[in-house]
This record gives C-alpha cells, structure tokens and sequence, in this order.
C-alpha cells in the first residue's frame, strides 16, 4: 500500500491530504467550512456541512492521484477540539448546530461554576481552566435548550461528539461512537488519567450513556464504510489538531514544543508521561499516545490569531488575502504606537477573561491601514509571548527555540517579529501542515506503515531559522505597550 490519508477538519476548512512512505506530502485538497455568529460571542457551524466537506475533499484527492482504497494503509483523523455536535442515534441528524470551541454563550454558567465548590475538583481531576471553551458547558447548554433533549439523552437516544467522534461514526456508517485521549481531555469530563469521570458528569448532569468510547490515538480502531471512499479502509490515528500538530513537528518526547498559528493560536510543551501541574494558569493535557503509556502536554491557548487577519479582509476590507498582509506590514518601519488587542470571544491562556472585548489603541491622525495589518500581526507574536512565559514557568527552565507551523507560520514578516519579541529562534519545517501529517503519522505507525517513532523523527526537516535581531531594550518597551493595551480591555476586578 503506498499511501496514508489524513482528514483534517479545521475551523474554517476541511482538508484531506496523502502521504508517502517517507513522510512527503503528495497532495492536498481543502474546501473552507462556514462560520455563523448569531449573536455577539455565539459561534455555530453545521456540522452536516462539515461532515459533507470533509468526506467531499477525501474523495477529489483520491480521484485526483487516481489512488483508491487498496492503495491506502490507514486514515488518520484531526480535528478541531471542543466543538460540540450532539445527534440522534438512529437518524444520525444533529438536534443543534455544532457549539464552536470559540463560542461563548455559556461562559456566565461557567463563571459560577468556577466560583463554586466543585471548581478545585474539576481542574485537579481534568487539568483545565474552567471556561466556555470546554465542550461539557456547550452539551448541557445543548440538553437545556432543545425540546426534549434531556429526557432523550438519558434514554439513550442521543450520542455526543467533538468533530472527530462525529466524522468516524458517518465514515463507518454509525458503526463507531468513539474518541481518543487527546479530544477527551478537552471535553472536561475525562480525567486526566484516561477515563470519563462519574462526578464530572454528575456536575455537568450530562448522561454517560451519550459519551463516546475513549480509544488509543495511534491504534486500528477500525474500518469506514466501503461506500464513501470504495472500499473499507483501516481508521488508525485520532488525535486533536493540536496534540496532532505536537506529533507532526516531531515532537513525540519530553521536553520538546511547537507553536501552531491557526485561527488561533496554541503552544504545546510534551511533558512525556509526567502529568503537569500548571501553576500559571496553561492546561494540562493529554499528548497523543504512541504507545501503552498515556502521554501529557502543558498548553497554552489563545482563541484568536489567525482569526484577527481573516477579519481585516471580511469584516472591514482593508486586505484582500491573508497572504499580502505580510507586505503591507513590512511597509511602514513600525505600527506608529497602535496596539490591536482581538478578544473577539474574551482572552484565554493565561488570562481566561471571557467578558474581555477587542480594542485597537494607539490610534493618531497619521494612523493608516498599513499601522493596523502590521498591529494584528504582531499581536500573535505578542501573546504567544505570554504563552512561552508562562510554559516556561511550569517547565522551571527556558525553551531553547520553538517550532512553528500552521497557515500563518508563512508569514516571514511575523515569524521574524515572533523571533525578536520573544528573544528566541524561531524554526519552521518545510511541511507547515503539521496538523495533517500528525494524524498520517499515528495512523502509520499503528499500521505498520512506519516501523518506528524513531523513522518518524527521521523525517523532520527545517526550511527556515528565525534568529532574533531586535535590540533588547525596544523589544521590552513594544512588549510593555502591548500589556498595557490587554489591561485595558479586560473587564474590571479581573
């Protein structure tokens, strides 16, 4: 067999992608998924649409390398996490419109939650920050508001699923309700040590009876259904997209992280099979598993990066791609004092405010569009600053470099500022798309396509090394303005 699959559904697009037996990457299609935003903080997809997508682009990039299902070893499978979809067991069609990981309507459940007794046993039992990120507030929030949901939740009659549990039961046809350990762990009703937690679900009031079964990231888990890709196929790997993307940069040991810039943003540090601890306010979560030991990461999340440059070009027009914003960044010497701050949905890691709000400061009369587009690109530079800061505090040492991928690691205006701001090389590898080669990874290696983590490591390769220029002294001056700008607009007695 000469390929691996990989089924990437991001955020804003589904992909699907073949690789080789020496880890290259053959062929990609992508096709972009819809966001909706009923109301200000809500963000909602069809998670029929995403399903439809996913399965669509499978298919034209099979068509397209004439490879069909005996030509392929496994699928594995990557996601975004905490996106929670719930559906009816026997019409497999969802009762609401899937609860994107940004959404934020229950953040004012959650903020009592966190006040309340209960809040010191979640976080010690799962390793999470309580927020509306999480998919448990965004299920009972599902069960709360649909007619019915309830009592049919605890009949049996519903399942629940982040986006990998609901793309593995369509591609098998309904025969597998499943999960991984990575995607568990972000759902705040598994602790930490691999199993769904009865008090969790009890605080939740969420029936057991709608989880999935939580299953190995790397392992055969089993086979989809010959009438979407003509012919049964091994489904191998399973992981989160951001424990995939840590397992795409290679980093499968203690010790090592990456960065992945996305439409948001999220740095991962493996802690091998040492459960963290965080003590300034990152998450503890699971890595995907490679082998019989579970494996823990230390992340930090911010909801938007990416994001922020998708609305300079939809919401108010002053770009027309993602890709010039890099040139006209570059074309003023700097942003002339304006700070853009993009807590479209609140502010998370390390500060998890969810009432936070956006704000562009800094704003003169000579202020043009150039002094914006460069002000949203660094503020990804700026808060994965605060991110590393504080990895690095629960590390107890310095990180040596950090690994990047993602569609914005493209971006050498950024990668470059992100070098400066940070004092530390920045190493891109010469696959961006980690998330996707991650998922092929797992798959290969529970298949046997690849012998060895070790071959896997093999494959690894830098394109290009930042190294930081900037002097120190005006590196802490633009970092202290970009604190002051987030302290203005975090919500008061935060």
């Amino acid at each position: 067999m000469a390929f691996i699959l990989s089924l990437d559904e991001g955020t804003t697009s589904a992909r699907a992608a073949l690789y080789d037996a020496e880890g290259r990457n053959i062929g990609m299609e992508s096709a972009p998924i819809a966001c909706r935003y009923p109301q200000p903080g809500w963000v909602e997809q069809d998670a029929g649409e995403i399903w439809r997508t996913q399965i669509e682009t499978a298919r034209r990039l099979l068509e397209r390398h004439r490879a069909g299902a005996s030509d392929i070893a496994g699928i594995g499978i990557t996601n975004q996490r905490e996106t929670t979809v719930v559906w009816d067991r026997q019409s497999g069609r969802p009762i609401a419109p899937a609860i994107v990981w940004q959404c934020r309507r229950t953040a004012d459940f959650c903020a009592e939650l966190a006040r309340s007794p209960a809040s010191a046993e979640i976080t010690r039992k799962t390793g999470l920050v309580i927020d509306a990120y999480f998919s448990a507030s965004k299920i009972r929030w599902i069960l709360d508001h649909v007619p019915d949901a309830k009592a049919r939740a605890r009949a049996g009659d519903l399942l629940f699923g982040n986006i990998d549990t609901w793309l593995i039961w369509n591609l098998t046809g309904g025969a597998l309700h499943i999960t991984d350990s990575s995607n568990a762990s972000r759902t705040m009703l598994m602790d930490l040590d691999g199993y769904w937690d009865d008090d969790l679900l009890r605080i939740f009031d969420i029936p057991r009876a709608m989880l999935p079964r939580i299953v190995p990231s790397s392992g055969l888990a089993g086979h989809s259904a010959a009438i979407h890709l003509d012919g049964e196929i091994p489904i191998a790997g399973i992981a989160g997209d951001q424990q995939a993307a840590l397992a795409g940069q290679a980093c499968f040991r203690a010790g090592l992280s990456k960065n992945t810039y996305g439409t948001g943003c999220f740095a991962l540090l493996h802690t091998g099979a040492h459960r963290p601890v965080s003590r300034n306010r990152l998450l503890a979560t699971r890595a995907a598993d490679t082998g019989t030991a579970p494996q823990f990461a230390i992340e930090g999340s911010v909801f938007v990066a990416g994001a922020a440059v998708q609305w300079l070009r939809d919401e108010l027009g002053i770009i027309r791609t993602a890709g010039e914003s890099e040139a006209i960044a570059a074309s003023v010497p700097s942003t002339g004092g304006v700070y853009f701050v993009p807590a479209f949905v609140g502010l998370g890691a390390p500060h998890w405010d969810p009432v936070a709000r956006g704000i562009l400061s800094g704003i003169s009369r000579a202020t043009g569009r150039a002094h914006i587009v460069r002000a949203a690109l660094e503020s990804i530079a700026y808060q994965t600053r605060e991110l590393v800061e504080c990895m690095e505090g629960d590390a107890g040492e310095s990180l040596r470099e950090l690994r990047v991928d993602g569609g914005a690691a493209v971006n050498d205006f950024l990668m470059q500022f992100q070098a400066d701001i940070l004092g530390k090389p920045i190493v891109r590898p010469v696959d961006v798309e980690t998330t996707a080669l991650g998922a092929a990874y797992l798959a290969g290696l529970a298949t046997g396509f690849w012998r060895s983590v070790e071959e896997v490591e093999s494959f690894w390769r830098a394109e290009r090394r930042f190294e930081p220029r900037m002097p120190q002294a005006e590196c802490e001056h633009l970092y202290t303005g970009w604190r002051s700008a987030v302290a203005r607009c975090r919500a008061p007695n935060q």
